[in-house]
């Protein structure tokens, strides 16, 4: 049975939440604060998606984002107020993956979580190459592991997956709307993302941009830096 992390301070909100999945066939765990969900996650390792309320006491949303998303893989989803957009926009540089407003519609914010589910369940099954190279990038997929030029690189998980499908569609031209059906691959969210993610991955992998070219008006392509031959 899959897991459900719902960390938000609303006793009232987190209540309708774990109800609703568990509706669904979900078990939930209910935290009240960052600083509960972090012990939480240091003590499990079943967790197979995150809903994230941002205004928390004590440690909030955005904190703990930051705090765990490079060694937690499953999907992160916010949950904000509609006036809080910064918020939003920090959150999804931080390694967020989608965010849904506040008050929300139960039936959307169901839909959305089994979207996300499915996506890592095809993203799993969907490739069986273990590592890949491409210029001086090297990716493991198993360990989720980068590096560039034999040094190692701290992804976010997402940030990952979305350098694993340039190296896999290398010299192409990629469209946003290719690159966000090929990496969240969900009916929700905001194609906004993409820019700030692919923003994200070149200061960590490609600070030059020898890699990852923007074709003004059409999208993006990674490209092997001139003079690389590998």
């Amino acid at each position: 049975m899959q897991k459900i992390l719902i960390v938000d301070d609303d006793n009232a909100i987190a209540e309708l939440m774990s109800d609703a999945l568990e509706d669904e066939g979900f078990e939930t765990a209910v935290c009240g604060n960052g600083e509960e969900a972090l012990a939480l996650l240091k003590s499990t390792a079943n967790i197979s998606l995150i809903l994230l309320d941002v205004m928390m006491p004590k440690m909030d949303g955005l904190e703990l984002c930051r705090r765990i998303r490079d060694t937690v893989t499953c999907p992160i989803l916010f949950v904000t107020a509609k006036n809080r957009t910064l918020d939003t926009m920090l959150g999804l540089e931080m390694g967020g993956d989608d965010y849904i407003f506040k008050p929300f519609v139960v039936e959307e914010l169901v839909a959305r979580v089994k979207a996300h589910l499915r996506r890592e369940k095809r993203t799993m099954l969907s490739d069986t190459n273990d590592s890949l190279a491409f210029g001086g990038i090297e990716l493991k997929k198993d360990s989720l592991e980068a590096f560039r030029n034999g040094e190692a690189v701290a992804l976010s998980p997402r940030e990952f997956r979305l350098l694993y499908y340039f190296i896999k569609n290398a010299g192409k031209v990629l469209t946003r709307e290719q690159i966000f059906n090929g990496v969240w691959g969900v009916d929700y969210g905001d194609i906004g993302t993409v820019a700030v993610n692919i923003k994200n991955l070149r200061d960590k992998i490609d600070p030059d941009n020898e890699y990852i070219k923007t074709v003004w008006g059409v999208g993006y392509k990674l490209v092997k830096p001139s003079g690389d031959v590998r």
